[in-house]
């Protein structure tokens, strides 16, 4: 029994731009671990978002192949949940049916529904806002909403697009800490996209370092840090040269 979770073998994507082709990933291979945080950092333009949305299933690969617990990527799936940087929340729907919303759609009765939505929200500290509107949340708390629905999907990875890009510097630094409380309480394979070289640095066993032109994996960097991350370790001298270590990997390629 193996514990790759996600396997990505050669994987290239062209794009058609005004009538020229662009490739935006150039024969890319990554593997993954059941329960790792991986983080991706690159420059604009590497491919990152596109290997995530491979992975997401919503987009095709031109070339290579995609499998998540070995079986091959060939569309969007509730096993595969999907976070961005805008909070997708319906308006309309309080934090509570927010949260219960694709619990509801896969026909899960409503006392369980009900049951898992309170244990993520409270996961994620917003019991006391279980019954507002999004319009009434800060971002940070928008996002936190965002991140307990995919969790009450039970999906097997999390695929994360720069959720917290919007977000003001130190509520960033708090979202931070408070996704790594949620994901030692609720392990999960997560890969994250983000272009915060401390972020990166901050959250992952892994970091996956993409270079442009066309998008490709430049190396990839452990860190040797212990878990939970806390303010002390971010401050620490080798969190420092891991963190300069990815910066010069990003900015001197």
């Amino acid at each position: 029994m193996t514990d790759q979770k996600i396997q990505v073998q050669n994987v290239s994507k062209t794009f058609e731009v005004g009538g020229e082709r662009f490739d935006a990933l150039g024969d890319v291979s990554l593997t993954v671990r059941e329960n790792e945080f991986v983080t991706v950092v690159g420059p604009s333009g590497c491919g990152k978002s596109t290997l995530m949305n491979i992975l997401a299933g919503l987009e095709e690969p031109t070339g290579g192949t995609a499998h998540v617990d070995g079986i091959e990527v060939d569309g969007p799936s509730p096993e595969r949940g999907v976070i961005f940087q805008q909070y997708a929340l319906f308006p309309w729907l309080t934090v509570r049916q927010n949260v219960e919303f694709g619990l509801k759609t896969a026909k899960v009765p409503a006392a369980e529904r009900r049951q898992r939505a309170q244990h993520f929200i409270d996961m994620v500290d917003l019991s006391h806002f279980a019954d507002a509107l999004p319009k009434t949340l800060s971002g940070g708390m928008k996002q936190r909403c965002a991140i307990a629905r995919a969790y009450a999907m039970n999906p097997s990875i999390l695929l994360m697009d720069e959720p917290f890009g919007a977000l003001d510097a130190l509520t960033r630094v708090r979202m931070q800490e408070h996704l790594l409380q949620t994901w030692e309480q609720e392990k999960r394979t997560i890969m994250f996209i983000t272009h915060d070289v401390d972020e990166a640095a901050f959250l992952a066993n892994r970091v996956v370092v993409m270079a442009a032109r066309p998008g490709r994996i430049d190396r990839i960097i452990d860190v040797d840090l212990p878990y939970p991350r806390t303010e002390q370790v971010r401050l620490s001298p080798e969190f420092n040269t891991i963190r300069n270590e990815i910066w010069t990997s990003v900015y001197h390629q």
